[in-house]
């Protein structure tokens, strides 16, 4: 009985093309992991005023100055952490 390589070349390119796309799942996971801090806030990335990600040293630095300022008294933290006064506030 004669075999014919077209059922071969099948398989094999479909073997080849499921490769392929577990491949990408794994490179698009770390890849999208660092494009994210790209996008601007406009187009749905992250404020300007968010925190570092976990694991970088500028997050360390975070983390202890949040630190240090949990431990000070609230009269010598200052005024950024105080909610803006609302217009009933300023009406009484």
């Amino acid at each position: 009985m004669p075999t014919s390589a077209r059922p071969l070349a099948t398989l094999f390119a479909l073997a080849l093309t499921g490769c392929a796309l577990a491949g990408c799942g794994t490179v698009n996971e770390k890849l999208s992991a660092g494009a994210a801090d790209f996008i601007p806030a406009w187009a749905g990335g992250l404020p300007a005023d968010a925190p570092p990600r976990p694991g970088t040293a500028k997050y360390d630095e975070f983390m202890r100055e949040r630190e240090r300022k949990r431990m000070m008294p609230a009269a010598e933290r200052g005024d950024e952490n105080k909610p803006a006064p609302t217009s009933q506030d300023t009406a009484h």
